[in-house]
């Protein structure tokens, strides 16, 4: 997915800000580049309120990108988190950024597919997922997983897609192709899966207007910089970045893609 590819990216714009591959950073140095699900450190503010994390939860991460989310969680809470992240260069690039933040204590990345459970044994206090769940067509599997993460108790909070209308034959190429979206459930569906796994306390709230928002607003504003970017990062990149911003936001914009923030508990 393009969103996922080049991830050294992000070391070219703090290279135009002047900042050197091994200078130290503050996680604001980083956050306008580094948060790649939507609404940035306001999503996890949300996260981290609606669930309660404070600086005594153990938290994991999964599908922890170039660890955005989970420095910012840090940072912002003093909680510790696990970050998971199943590609390589993600992993790498997150934990380079990490070590540059001094966060390397409160920050532990890990390398690796949720679905092998390594995660697994109710040590956590709190699980949070940012737009990942999305490629995990194996729910019942993911979400056996998510349960057995937790500690008795332990509270999820997930952002993710779910279907309001049902995808033409071209939207599933698009979902599958470009989005690596391989199954979307219906809201209703994916509350009635969380309960089979044995949350309770499952509350899932639609977002679907505002995301639709973002994605256009995401769009129109990396056109509106489309020489910076073509200058700054190249074609391959500047046009990747469109297309697949361009694909998100017509798959919003006509109902296929919804937005959902799950809370649910562990008993």
């Amino acid at each position: 997915m393009k969103l996922y590819n080049k991830v050294e990216r992000i070391l070219t714009e703090l290279h135009a800000l002047g900042i050197d591959d091994d200078a130290p950073l503050s996680v604001d140095d980083l956050t306008p580049f580094d948060q790649y699900h939507y609404y940035g450190t306001e999503a996890v503010d949300h996260a981290a309120a609606a669930i309660g994390i404070d600086a005594q939860a153990r938290v994991l991460e999964v599908g922890s990108g170039i660890g955005g989310p989970a420095r910012y969680l840090a940072s912002s809470t003093g909680c510790h988190v696990t970050a998971l992240e199943l590609q390589f260069d993600l992993n790498e690039t997150a934990m380079h950024l990490t070590q540059r933040c001094a966060l390397a204590d409160s920050v532990a990345h890990v390398c690796g597919d949720v679905l092998d459970g390594g995660q697994n044994g109710g040590q956590f206090d709190a699980l949070v997922s940012f737009l990942c769940f999305l490629h995990i067509p194996d729910r019942e599997a993911l979400f056996a997983r998510c349960f057995n993460a937790l500690k008795p108790g332990g509270r999820l909070y997930v952002e993710d897609f779910a279907k309001h209308t049902e995808p033409s034959a071209e939207e599933w190429v698009l979902l599958k192709d470009k989005i690596l979206c391989p199954y979307l459930p219906t809201p209703t569906g994916y509350e009635d899966q969380l309960r089979a796994a044995g949350f309770e306390d499952v509350v899932a709230e639609d977002v679907s207007a505002a995301w639709a928002s973002f994605t256009r607003e995401r769009h129109d504003a990396w056109n509106a910089r489309r020489e910076r970017n073509l200058d700054l990062h190249g074609a391959e990149i500047t046009d990747g970045m469109e297309d697949f911003y361009k694909t998100a936001a017509d798959l919003s914009a006509s109902g296929v893609l919804g937005g959902l923030r799950i809370c649910a508990r562990r008993p």
